[in-house]
C-alpha cells in the first residue's frame, strides 16, 4: 500500500499542520480501501480557487473546494491507483465555519475529507439534498473518527 499525499500552502495560512492534514487525507484513503494514491491537497486564495472555479466547473466567484480524481476507469478502480488534486480556499472555509458555528480547524478538515472524497469518486446532489446525501453521511462519520482519535 503507497498513499503519498502532499500538502502544499500556496501564499495563504493554515490554522492546522500541514502533516496532520496529510495524515487525515491518509486515513480517508484507507477508509475508502485506496491500495495506492498520489494526491494533492493545496490551500489557496479565495481567487486562485475562484478562477479554477470559472475554468472547470463554470461557477463565478470562490468557493471552498474544488476536486479533481483521476484514475483508468471511474471510482472501482480508484481504489487500485488514484491521482487525485484538492484546492482548498481556507478564507472561503473559514467565513463558512463561522455561518456553520464550528470552528476553523473542523471546517479546514471536513473540506480535506470532502475532497479526498470526491477526487475518490464519490459525488452529491446540488443544493440542500448534498447535506442528507450518502457522501455527506460518509464524510461526516470519517470526520468523527478523525476527531475522536485527535482527542486520545
Amino acid at each position: 500500500m503507497t498513499l503519498v499525499v502532499d500538502v502544499a500552502a500556496d501564499g495563504v495560512r493554515l490554522a492546522v499542520a500541514r502533516d496532520r492534514l496529510a495524515l487525515l487525507a491518509r486515513d480517508v484513503l484507507r477508509a475508502e480501501r485506496v491500495r495506492r494514491a498520489m494526491l494533492s491537497v493545496t490551500f489557496v486564495s479565495d481567487r486562485a480557487v475562484a478562477a479554477l472555479n470559472a475554468r472547470y466547473v463554470g461557477r463565478r466567484g470562490p468557493t471552498d473546494v474544488i476536486a479533481f480524481g483521476f484514475a483508468p476507469f471511474g471510482p472501482a478502480a480508484a481504489r487500485e491507483g488514484l491521482v487525485g488534486d484538492i484546492y482548498i480556499a481556507p478564507d472561503v472555509a473559514a467565513r463558512n465555519a463561522r455561518v456553520a458555528g464550528v470552528g476553523v480547524r473542523e471546517e479546514l478538515a471536513r473540506l480535506v475529507v470532502h475532497g479526498t472524497l470526491h477526487a475518490v469518486g464519490w459525488d452529491h446532489p446540488e443544493g440542500e439534498g448534498r447535506l442528507v446525501s450518502p457522501m455527506w453521511r460518509r464524510q461526516e462519520v470519517l470526520l468523527g473518527r478523525h476527531w475522536t482519535r485527535a482527542r486520545r
